[in-house]
């Protein structure tokens, strides 16, 4: 085998035709099950998409690139079931465009952090994380205390709409208002806010200050929704004394 290889070097042609069939293997291995993925993946019926703050978040947080740093997928690990929670569907992010499963852990998994921690403590770790966890190397992100900018909102969920989304049309018209009102609990659009995307949606200033929308109140109810748009994951794993304890 070596010394087929070895003489297949010598020849440049046959080396790149080499290439090319391993790329192809390679490529349909990995390509061929997504046309059957409607088959195999099935959507939980109490999934629902992003709220328009939470989406909101969403974009923030792969603009300051946190993706980088922080994957979004649980294993089938018995290490990582017991660390972080009931290990991750396919199904989970059959709304998200583009999916942050990822691989690089610079800094914990948060596929799970919905609800981890209060609001106070993510504000306070995205301000300052050193003066929450001492040995972070997380950078300090305190610019997220400026105003949110909702102008793109109603783009973006008529976008993600022609993508397969479930963002109707009354969902793509309140996009900026159902964001506002999500940040105030006490408000007239709050209760609309939990028509449209369910009852468990949270409703409550994220930053701690209703009276101003800010990228703060985005970032955190994003990263309070994670692993908490359905409840499969902890369904199917709901018997297993391992992941029970995550149960929600």
């Amino acid at each position: 085998m070596l010394k087929l290889h070895y003489n297949l070097e010598k020849l440049s042609m046959g080396m790149v035709v080499g290439i090319i069939l391993a790329a192809s293997i390679g490529g349909i291995v990995e390509i061929a099950p997504l046309f059957t993925i409607d088959e195999t993946v099935t959507l939980p019926d109490d999934l629902r998409p992003h709220t328009p703050l939470e989406l909101a978040g969403r974009e923030i947080y792969l603009r300051e690139g946190c993706y980088a740093c922080h994957s979004q997928m649980v294993r089938s690990l018995a290490d990582e079931i017991d660390r972080y929670g009931p290990y991750s569907l396919a199904a989970e992010s059959a709304y998200d465009h583009p999916m942050l499963w990822g691989s690089k852990r610079t800094g914990p998994d948060i596929a799970r952090l919905g609800e981890k921690y209060s609001d106070d403590w993510h504000v306070a770790h995205l301000i300052d994380p050193r003066a929450v966890v001492p040995a972070s190397i997380m950078p300090a992100y305190p610019w997220l205390m400026q105003p949110l900018d909702t102008s793109i909102l109603q783009g973006q969920l008529s976008t993600l709409a022609k993508l397969g989304v479930p963002y109707d049309a009354d969902k793509v018209a309140n996009a900026v208002a159902d964001a506002v009102a999500q940040s105030r609990p006490d408000s007239a659009g709050a209760e609309a806010v939990q028509e449209r995307y369910g009852a468990h949606v949270a409703l409550r200033a994220f930053d701690g200050d209703p009276a101003n929308l800010t990228e703060m109140d985005a970032v955190v109810a994003y990263l309070q929704s994670l692993g908490t748009l359905t409840k499969a994951p902890y369904e199917m794993t709901a018997g297993n004394e391992r992941t029970a304890g995550a149960v929600q």
